[in-house]
């Protein structure tokens, strides 16, 4: 074993041993003290990273069970602690990986590349918005954006700027650094406007339904999502076009996009059964209120459908490891979040910054406050899962203590985990991607990316937030 995984295993397992040596605060009781504990240890293990989040929260899943065993408590049963793993949310995320990957295994996402460079991509500005028209299409179905970006839409774009002539040594800017830095900037966008659009998302919206008690449904996600977020989209490769602008303006996609098609060749069957699916999968999660059922039902339908009708394998479904990876460590966090609530730790952490925390009347001055600072803080943190499991119930919780509005609370910190990312070129695990194309510094990324971000957030405060009273006051969400 190396050395500094060594001396990162042993303050994850120093971290629970201190906590439970310190006396429980007063109002707490013992077992949730303890679970605090474990639940601090795996975050900071999801920085630091000594083994795979998989691994780091089975150990956690475990050490949880027994010590909710030994201690014999009457306010959180030892099974309890596996619920995460019986959570609808879990399984939405996990079915929609799915989807994923038949986008990468029939070709499909290829397939609408290149028609839209076809048709959208005569400059390079146009390319620009064909990346985030085709990140918009297939987000609904692609939790995974390390997959979308990184997997679907990366390859392609990476592709034409060779093919334009644009080295990432000796020409980066004739058009790569431009077509690569938009690619992870929109894909921050689209993270954000569906729910299946990045795992991290269920996680958060499961963290605030436990702390906060709001519910929202896949359509209604997207609504609020929906205005925002076509804004950015608009915005997002014009500034970036505008602050580095390419040096070829023109583009010959009729070739680049024919020559691409010819290599797919004619529409496959599993490409068509693809799309009616996909189609059927984006009805069943906007109207799935509707027909009584909910998202994670529908996830699930449209997963047994592609496994059924031949779209993928269930050997294409095991090698997915991402799907997996999910699975085991969101279940598991999930998991941990609901124990804590039922024994009681986020209500005694109202309580306590009730009396120590005041932001008097000003209860949107506190909602601003928290807005700003969730994305500010995104500059630590490398990972989206990780910021969500560490910081979206210390936020929920100092808002509600504010008396910040809760669906507005909860909707501003649901978005801003995704486009909090852009900020740097280790703020998701699509950046390292697109970045290690080697057509984009250090420089450029961060001021288009700190650009993107704030505007983001601004746009959010204000035309975001009317949007979003407007559909709370119409009964919308």
């Amino acid at each position: 074993m190396q050395k500094d995984k060594i001396w990162k295993l042993l303050l994850l397992i120093a971290i629970p041993i201190i906590i439970s040596l310190i006396p429980t605060p007063e109002g707490l009781p013992h077992i949730a003290w303890l679970l605090f504990g474990l639940y601090l240890s795996a975050i900071i293990g999801l920085v630091l990273k000594p083994y795979s989040e998989p691994v780091i929260l089975l150990a956690t899943i475990a050490a949880s069970a027994a010590v909710i065993g030994i201690t014999e408590t009457k306010d959180v049963k030892v099974g309890e602690v596996l619920n995460g793993y019986a959570s609808g949310t879990t399984w939405l995320v996990f079915a929609a990986f799915t989807l994923s990957a038949a986008f990468v295994i029939t070709g499909l996402g290829k397939r609408l590349s290149y028609i839209l460079i076809g048709k959208l991509g005569g400059t390079t500005l146009g390319l620009g918005y064909v990346t985030a028209i085709l990140d918009l299409i297939i987000a609904p179905a692609t939790p995974s954006n390390t997959a979308r970006a990184g997997g679907i839409v990366f390859p392609i774009i990476n592709s034409v700027a060779v093919a334009l002539g644009s080295d990432p040594e000796k020409s980066p800017r004739k058009a790569g650094h431009y077509l690569l830095v938009n690619v992870y900037m929109v894909t921050k966008t689209t993270s954000y406007m569906f729910l299946t659009a990045m795992a991290p998302n269920a996680l958060a919206l499961a963290m605030m339904t436990d702390i906060m008690g709001i519910h929202l449904s896949w359509g209604g996600w997207a609504l609020a999502a929906a205005v925002p977020g076509l804004i950015m989209l608009v915005l997002t490769p014009l500034i970036i076009y505008k602050l580095y602008p390419p040096e070829l303006k023109k583009v010959n996609n009729k070739e680049i996009a024919a020559k691409g098609l010819e290599d797919l060749g004619p529409m496959t069957v599993r490409e068509k059964l693809l799309a009616i699916i996909f189609v059927l999968a984006l009805a069943g999660w906007i109207f799935a209120g509707q027909i009584g059922v909910t998202a994670s039902t529908v996830a699930i339908c449209v997963m047994a459908l592609t496994l059924i009708l031949g779209v993928v394998t269930w050997d294409d479904v095991l090698k997915n490891k991402g799907g997996w990876n999910t699975l085991i460590w969101y279940g598991g966090i999930i998991g941990m979040s609901g124990v804590l609530t039922k024994a009681g730790f986020f209500k005694w952490l109202a309580d306590v910054m009730g009396q120590h925390l005041s932001f008097g009347d000003q209860t949107m001055l506190a909602f601003f406050v928290i807005m700003f600072i969730s994305v500010a803080i995104r500059y630590l943190f490398a990972s989206g899962g990780a910021y969500v499991a560490a910081m979206v119930p210390v936020f929920a919780t100092v808002g509600m203590v504010a008396g910040a509005p809760p669906m507005l609370l909860a909707l501003g910190l649901l978005f801003s985990n995704a486009y909090g990312g852009s900020l740097t070129h280790y703020g998701g695990a699509a950046a390292p991607i697109v970045f290690g194309a080697g057509y984009n510094d250090i420089r450029s990324w961060w001021i288009i990316g700190g650009i993107v971000a704030f505007l983001s957030l601004l746009v959010h405060m204000t035309i975001g937030l009317g949007w979003w009273e407007i559909l709370i006051s119409s009964g919308l969400i």
